[in-house]
């Protein structure tokens, strides 16, 4: 088949939005007389609007009630899109699947919902971990491309806007305000993610706060928090800790395009298995990442041609890891909290001035 529409659906969240950027680049250079609509929710519409290899983007609130949905379908079913690929699995995108209209239905092997699909691809490996990144390109194995796991590409996000550019440059410009670093520059940026998801991925307040006051113990750096606008207060309570110019407050503050710019600017880019992660992943700037419930091999930093010793990941191995994020059984959150700041800093100086 050589289709000329392709529907894509991805409604959310973050890093999972990000981890389909490889499948759509196959997509685009495997059928490249082919036009692709991209289906996002609202708050994420950014990673995608601008995309070099999206044609256009279809933007849903998080939450649509029934004539809404219903308006949606019938402008999916006006294009008649030769193939539908579902990146995601849900309820309202199997609905799009059944009721949409694309000739060709292509989604992965999940119970209950693969008799939607004309063709399914599994989500999970035989005989290895399978990361997200491949279980997405397995969709586009499906609608007939043929590829190797080398041929998968990196990540790709939409570039900065110039307004963009200048909002970052500014915000990066007052903490270095008075600061020099080598030949009388800026200091070297450090980024620090200070929350995260959900609980089971969250590193700890006070694990942050500990690692930032040794960073900035650094004299050569500079130092940013980033966060969503839920982690102010977390991050509020640690700059009065500080008490340091050198730290910079950015937690909901930058649109997801803005941290990417502002991580590609950076020495280093610090945080858990999350979203910001996997913004970091689509730069050059070494990452150290610390990992919890979920592992490496199926979620980690999708980095294919840049040098290995870029991206460090931190991780224990508890009996009860991995696990379905559901409930805590030892309820202390201890295969990510016991990773220290002390192993992060470590981690993190090879890359640091000295």
């Amino acid at each position: 088949m050589n289709p000329r529409s392709l529907l894509l659906l991805r409604f959310r969240r973050l890093g999972d939005i990000v981890l389909t950027t490889p499948a759509v680049s196959l997509l685009k250079s495997r059928f490249p007389g082919s036009s692709l609509t991209y289906l996002v929710e609202e708050p994420y519409r950014r990673l995608v609007e601008g995309h070099p290899d999206i044609d256009r983007v279809i933007v849903v609130p998080a939450k649509q009630n029934r004539s809404d949905f219903l308006r949606l379908i019938r402008e999916i079913r006006r294009e008649r899109y030769d193939a539908l690929l579902d990146f995601h699995g849900g309820p309202r995108a199997a609905w799009i699947a059944l009721l949409g209209g694309a000739r060709l239905k292509i989604g992965h092997a999940i119970k209950s919902k693969g008799f939607l699909y004309h063709r399914t691809t599994p989500r999970r490996g035989l005989d290895s971990p399978l990361h997200s990144v491949e279980t997405h390109a397995g969709l586009v194995r499906a609608l007939g491309a043929d590829f190797r796991k080398e041929d998968i590409p990196p990540l790709i996000l939409p570039p900065a806007r110039p307004e963009e550019i200048a909002r970052v440059e500014a915000l990066t410009a007052a903490v270095a305000s008075g600061q020099a670093g080598p030949g009388g520059g800026p200091l070297p940026l450090v980024v620090l993610h200070i929350g995260a998801g959900n609980a089971f991925r969250d590193w700890g307040e006070e694990n942050a706060a500990v690692l930032a006051s040794r960073l900035l113990e650094i004299p050569g750096i500079s130092l940013a928090a980033v966060g969503g606008e839920g982690d102010r207060p977390r991050e509020d309570r640690i700059a009065a800790r500080l008490g340091s110019p050198r730290f910079l407050s950015l937690s909901g503050r930058l649109n997801m395009i803005e941290v990417r710019e502002l991580v590609r600017r950076a020495v280093l880019f610090i945080g858990p298995d999350s979203g910001p992660m996997h913004l970091a992943a689509g730069t050059a700037t070494p990452i150290i990442a610390y990992f919890g419930p979920t592992l490496p091999a199926l979620f980690g930093p999708w980095r294919p041609g840049l040098n290995p010793a870029k991206t460090v990941i931190l991780e224990t191995n508890p009996d009860c890891r991995p696990c379905r994020q559901r409930v805590c059984e030892p309820g202390d959150y201890r295969c990510l909290r016991n990773i220290s700041p002390d192993e992060v800093l470590a981690a993190a100086r090879p890359f640091l001035p000295s």
